[in-house]
């Protein structure tokens, strides 16, 4: 009783529009929340919409809307529940918020255009059940992970802890570049692997390593070396590519290629007892600077010796690559601050860790005649 006398003052009290008028609101740039449950969002939800769980609404609202003077539309399944998450966000200080009417029900009928969105299975709830704890993950953000296609360039010391943990998040694709053989001088570092694999291609015992540890991923395995010539048609297909060779000639090819397909880039590299990590998307939301504006040109071999030449402590791309998956994460979850526009340098002797600012060039040869709308190249 006392919540049907609420709703009837909050109905009197709360602006409520039609889902005619929201969807012209939404066409102008306001952003339409839905708060019904996965299980009902299943069935579909406006295009375009957030979706936030009314049990969630007030952990995540500020990730898909920080500003509290902008203006707000909340739906749900009949225009009830809109009414209560609308009073909520008025009270957390958001000073326009519109209860859309009819809500769900009268947008379908009114034939306003829907999407519908990748369920989990029981299994995955399974496997995933911790991330669908996570108020800025949950089972849209794992849906939309299992979604993704990940390139990853190197299948060693980077390589390894980035793909492990990859799979395990449950990124649905992983494309593994390389066409290196296993030695056992690897296994220091290159987790991946094992002693009997010793000879085999690094992306075939990688294979085995990963459906192992989850078979439900999907995996596509290239046999060769990234270049100039076949970068793109590579990786055209992926949402973002990550850097994990230990080739510098590679990586400006991966960095030109990702700047050319309008795709975020992870970058991390290591020797020794330091390591590096950034990442690179000059057409992303940030506007930062693409590898070329840190560093324009290749420097000579002598300043940089390989993994082979230098060595490297074999824990160093745990820590470097681990880093490196994280920031893939949060870009594909648009949570957090990446690392755009700033450089991550660890160094284990001490146990410390360096930002660095880094600025777009505004006269850079690659990013400035590329960049453009900001995009996930068509994979939003």
């Amino acid at each position: 009783m006392l919540s049907q006398e609420r709703l009837s003052r909050l109905r009197e009290s709360l602006s409520r529009i039609s889902v005619e008028e929201a969807r012209r609101k939404q066409k102008a740039g306001v952003k339409l929340i839905d708060v019904r449950d996965d299980e009902e969002t299943a069935k579909g939800s406006p295009v375009g919409a957030a979706r936030i769980s009314r049990s969630f609404l007030e952990l995540q609202i500020e990730n898909v809307a920080p500003d509290a003077d902008a203006e707000l539309m909340v739906l749900c399944a009949s225009g009830a529940r809109s009414l209560f998450a609308a009073d909520d966000l008025k009270r957390l200080g958001y000073s326009s918020v519109h209860s859309v009417e009819g809500g769900f029900q009268a947008w379908e009928a009114a034939g306003l255009p829907v999407e519908k969105h990748r369920q989990l299975s029981a299994a995955e709830k399974e496997r995933y059940a911790r991330h669908l704890r996570i108020p800025e993950v949950g089972a849209g953000g794992q849906a939309r992970l299992l979604s993704k296609k990940v390139a990853l360039v190197g299948a060693g010391g980077l390589g390894s802890p980035v793909a492990l943990y990859l799979a395990a998040a449950g990124i649905g694709t992983l494309g593994l570049i390389d066409n290196d053989r296993l030695e056992r001088s690897n296994l220091q570092r290159q987790i991946l692997h094992t002693d009997d694999r010793v000879g085999e291609l690094k992306i075939s015992s990688a294979a085995k390593s990963l459906k192992a540890f989850n078979p439900d991923i999907a995996l596509n395995l290239h046999e060769t070396r990234l270049n100039e010539d076949n970068a793109q048609e590579i990786l055209g297909d992926y949402d973002m590519v990550i850097d994990g060779s230990d080739n510098l000639a590679t990586r400006y090819v991966v960095s030109d290629a990702s700047t050319q397909l309008n795709i975020p880039m992870i970058y991390g590299a290591i020797s020794r007892f330091e390591g590096q990590v950034s990442a690179f998307w000059p057409n992303g939301p940030s506007r930062g600077p693409c590898y070329r504006c840190l560093f324009p040109e290749k420097p000579p071999a002598s300043l940089t010796p390989s993994c082979a030449e230098a060595g490297v402590l074999g824990v160093l791309p745990g820590v470097i690559g681990t880093i490196m998956a994280t920031e893939a994460i949060k870009i594909l979850l648009a949570i957090g601050e990446p690392l755009i526009g700033r450089l991550l340098i660890y160094n284990a002797l001490d146990c410390s860790f360096r930002n660095l600012e880094i600025a777009a060039n505004p006269h850079c040869n690659q990013c400035q005649s590329n960049r453009g709308s900001a995009t996930l190249a068509g994979r939003s």
